[in-house]
């Protein structure tokens, strides 16, 4: 059989890189050597699933067969693969070659078409530029009852049946009825105005723009069960307050970014209103006359209604109706103008999945009225691939979502230093990642270690503090922009939810840990290829490295999670795009100690 060889991630093979924008001219070439007659094609399908096939052309180039495809005209993901055809004396031998499993760049060949693992291709609008503030961001996330309490602002508490703690070294706790439903929210009392007092030791941290979660009224210590999109939750302070934070943080040269939940909103809300708090003229669930009734799904009124996954304290909105998309975003007084025009950044977009694309494309149109604004979506998976509810999703192909959270990041960076990942599939999921996404969106993407949805960072690497400055030294390595979650710089630890949500240990920090963050923070704010720098990687059996470079200059990490000592030679360094050799001379013979990282930098001069 005829020794095949593709790769996309080498130019050589598919250029240009990665995603393409709508309408670029795509080469392909292969490689087949054989001392027989190959015909060749490439086979490509749309999201249609229309296939067609492409007859490719012996190149001038020893055994390299070529086309040039100028037909995608479609945004969307497209998959291809090779069809050979070897002609040996009267008999003729099919096969196929794609894509391995996981993707390695270089592919296999199968002898069977239904066996063959396609490459994929994104296709995007156009280039999706975020505001450069942001592109330089280093964020902070926040959960506001978590952080810190105003030591000059008593706050009353307005609500009934929630309990307040005594100590705010207890750890976090829901008191739960019999059938599992909370009964209780507990919390620690943290607001807006000890957000406000705390910026002197964020912008000491290196922090230039903070993401809240939920700061609206809601019936919950999260808030993620809205109870009215127009007004603060009096438990952390009120509009003014807010607006002192606002104007504090933009006098310190910061941003604020706020947390929008629009697939649902709690059943204790102005627009649901399911134990008559707020009057029985109200809410669809006390009123079938009630102005918001056709926002939600009834199956039987009023006891039977659709509701977020199932739970009923969260009833879903039907994002096509034209009402709610008028108060949310259309409307001169939507949500997204009222909070906008006051001055915030821009917005994180909550379970971006179960908000239809056009309705994220109406957000987005809303805020490109306004100057620098930026709009992230919660994406857990790879976001260029998202499949919800049956529809391939295009909110990040263009004019939509500039960011979205790269929790798979996260989970690359988690599994490889706790040894579940190897560094070859550590590789992969980082160059898969990069091929698949515009560029523009890789490097806006909202990189985090840990958020108030997942157990703690430190919790995840079983309390080892070195590995977690391996972790963190990871996320000032790769593309886009980091955002920490407030208390990992302390050592706080804590499993999923509740027990991540834990107050900020202001008496009791490690502050070794968090001069470990200063420290890194720092270099990532200083090092500018760091933050625009275009990216190069490569594997060791033991170890991982990211090079970031531009015309100028290039820094090297390589990073070495195992048990054993590892030195680098030529022999052992794999890659698949060529690294230039003044690079690769400052790390070739290097050894990285176990459960350790190398850190490099130089000018190309």
């Amino acid at each position: 059989m005829a020794e095949v060889f593709f790769n996309p991630w080498d130019q050589t093979y598919k250029y240009p890189f990665g995603a393409c924008k709508k309408d670029t001219d795509i080469h392909f070439k292969i490689k087949v050597k054989s001392p027989n007659r190959i015909d060749l094609k490439l086979i490509l399908k749309g999201e249609d699933d229309i296939e067609q096939s492409f007859s490719m052309n012996k190149s001038e180039i020893d055994n390299f067969y070529e086309i040039k495809l100028a037909s995608f005209d479609q945004v969307g993901t497209y998959s291809y693969f090779f069809q050979m055809e070897e002609h040996e004396d009267d008999r003729c031998y099919r096969f196929f070659y794609g894509a391995t499993n996981p993707n390695l760049g270089k592919g296999q060949c199968y002898d069977k078409k239904e066996k063959v693992t396609p490459y994929t291709l994104t296709i995007f609008l156009s280039d999706d530029k975020a505001p450069d503030w942001y592109q330089n961001a280093i964020f902070y996330q926040i959960f506001p009852d978590s952080f810190a309490k105003s030591s000059i602002e008593t706050i009353e508490n307005p609500y009934n049946n929630i309990l307040f703690y005594g100590k705010t070294t207890d750890r976090p706790y829901y008191v739960k009825k019999s059938d599992g439903d909370i009964a209780r929210w507990t919390y620690y009392g943290g607001n807006l105005a000890g957000i406000k007092e705390k910026i002197p030791y964020l912008k000491e941290l290196g922090i230039t723009a903070l993401y809240l979660n939920p700061i609206f009224m809601a019936s919950s210590v999260h808030r993620y069960d809205t109870a009215d999109y127009m007004k603060i939750d009096p438990l952390l302070g009120s509009p003014e307050d807010f607006l002192s934070l606002l104007k504090e943080v933009h006098a310190q040269g910061m941003y604020l970014v706020l947390d929008g939940v629009f697939s649902h909103v709690g059943k204790n809300s102005i627009y649901f209103n399911y134990d008559g708090r707020f009057g029985s003229h109200v809410g669809a669930y006390q009123n079938p006359q009630s102005p918001y009734m056709d926002w939600f799904k009834f199956e039987h009124y009023p006891d039977d209604y659709k509701s977020w996954w199932g739970i009923k304290d969260l009833p879903e909105i039907d994002k096509n109706n034209p009402t709610f998309q008028d108060y949310i975003y259309k409307g001169k007084d939507s949500v997204i103008n009222k909070w906008t025009e006051m001055g915030i950044d821009g917005w994180r977009l909550d379970v971006a999945d179960e908000l239809p694309d056009f309705f994220i494309e109406g957000i987005r149109k809303s805020l490109d009225a306004y100057e620098d604004k930026v709009l992230i979506g919660e994406v857990w998976e790879d976001a260029s691939r998202k499949i919800s509810y049956g529809v391939k999703r295009k909110y990040i192909l263009g004019k939509s979502l500039e960011a979205v959270m790269n929790y798979p990041f996260r989970k690359m960076i988690i599994d490889f230093l706790n040894q579940q990942f190897s560094s070859k599939e550590a590789y992969s999921q980082l160059m898969s990642l990069r091929e698949n996404y515009p560029k523009e969106v890789f490097y806006n993407n909202f990189n985090n270690l840990g958020t108030h949805d997942t157990p703690r960072i430190l919790t995840e690497l079983s309390g080892d503090t070195k590995k977690l400055e391996l972790a963190l030294q990871m996320l000032v390595a790769l593309p886009g922009v980091p955002c920490f979650y407030y208390g990992d710089e302390a050592g706080v630890s804590g499993q999923a939810d509740p027990d991540n949500r834990s107050f900020f240990p202001w008496d009791s920090a490690n502050q070794e840990l968090t001069a470990s963050f200063k420290k890194w923070i720092a270099l990532r704010k200083e090092n500018k290829v760091l933050t625009h720098g275009d990216l190069l990687a490569f594997y060791t059996d033991k170890s991982l490295g990211i090079i970031r470079y531009d015309n100028k200059a290039f820094t090297v990490f390589i990073f070495n999670p195992s048990n054993q000592s590892d030195y680098i030679t030529k022999n052992n360094l794999k890659y698949s795009q060529n690294i230039p050799d003044q690079i690769l001379n400052i790390f070739l013979n290097a050894s990285i100690p176990s459960n350790n990282a190398l850190y490099l930098a130089n000018n190309w001069e």
